[in-house]
């Protein structure tokens, strides 16, 4: 039977992937994903008739006419996922482990099905996804010293660092790519260590976030802080670590990050505060191209005009989260 596994490009779809197919191998799968915020991913494939499909870190609300059509041509379909999900189909030939609990990704629902049995590559995917509380605890009990830690959060921050652009040509690596370059590794320590993929990525990374972090804010308040990036490839790549780490710096704050598309719309990075993970996939469904979850979600295309009414948005929906 053909298999195919489906992922996000980012640092959560990719780890979560390695460690189930650490487990279960298939070498063969055809892969398909694309840059982070390319979600509608089973479109590519919904005319597949009787296949095997493993569906990773992708939204079911955004997929659902496609995945209907998959299991109407008679597919089979694990479909694991933290990610708003709306009604879920029932079929026998679905199997669904979906939880959008704000503390979990993908990741982390990998390894709790697997038992812990490749549970360092579910702390990097935590720390990727800016999950740091739960990829410590995680780590904490796997009894992994600091310096380790640190390492992995590495990995998570510059994978998910490479999903991150308009489109393939704006990334170091097709997502693709990435995962077949981490998936000789069955212990991240040792992908630290010696692959050549992570220090380009490493070098690319500090070079974009001196640039992003050089820029002052758009607007502020007390609800959280929003900049803008202009229209470079530069900066599309950071955007969502960018976001992180604008977040990580005031947890008790919301923060977006805009950055200008070339057509004239913005690409826009939401997230909530650390301390209440709740409120940018309300925010960003207001919007065209909007979606995601509760701690972290962003809109594809802002038109121009609605710029104001996305600040106003902003504040009004942290603003009353931090009452």
């Amino acid at each position: 039977m053909k298999t195919t596994d489906v992922f996000n490009g980012d640092a959560d779809g990719i780890c979560a992937l390695h460690q189930l197919r650490l487990a279960r191998p298939q070498p063969e799968a055809r892969l398909i994903t694309g840059v982070k915020r390319d979600i509608a991913l089973l479109q590519q494939i919904e005319e597949e008739r009787g296949g095997q499909i493993t569906v990773l870190d992708i939204s079911l609300g955004k997929n659902r006419a496609s995945l209907l059509k998959l299991l109407e041509n008679g597919c089979t379909v694990l479909y694991i996922d933290h990610h708003y999900a709306g009604e879920v189909p029932v079929s026998e030939r679905l199997t669904v482990h979906i939880d959008p609990e704000p503390l979990l990704c993908t990741s982390l629902i990998v390894n709790w099905l697997l038992e812990d049995r490749h549970a360092l590559w579910a702390v990097a995917g935590a720390f990727g996804d800016n999950l740091d509380e739960s990829a410590l605890q995680l780590a904490r009990r796997l009894g992994l010293s600091q310096d380790d830690a640190e390492r992995l959060r590495e990995i998570g921050i510059l994978l998910n660092y490479n999903g991150y652009g308009a489109a393939l040509d704006d990334l170091y690596f097709h997502p693709a790519e990435l995962y077949r370059l981490v998936r000789p590794y069955e212990n991240p320590l040792a992908f630290h260590a010696e692959s050549p993929a992570l220090r380009t990525l490493r070098e690319g990374y500090q070079n974009d976030m001196d640039k992003a972090l050089s820029f002052k804010p758009l607007y502020e308040d007390e609800a959280g802080r929003v900049f803008r990036l202009p229209a470079e490839p530069w900066a599309r790549r950071v955007s969502g670590v960018c976001a992180n780490a604008f977040a990580n710096q005031r947890p008790a704050q919301a923060h977006a990050l805009l950055t200008d598309n070339s057509d004239g719309s913005l690409l826009v990075s939401v997230r909530s505060p650390l301390s209440d993970r709740n409120g940018a996939d309300i925010l960003c469904r207001q919007f065209p191209t909007g979606g995601g979850r509760a701690a972290a979600a962003g809109i594809n295309a802002l038109p121009a005009a609605q710029l104001d009414d996305f600040l106003q948005a902003f504040s009004r929906q942290f603003g009353r989260q931090a009452v």
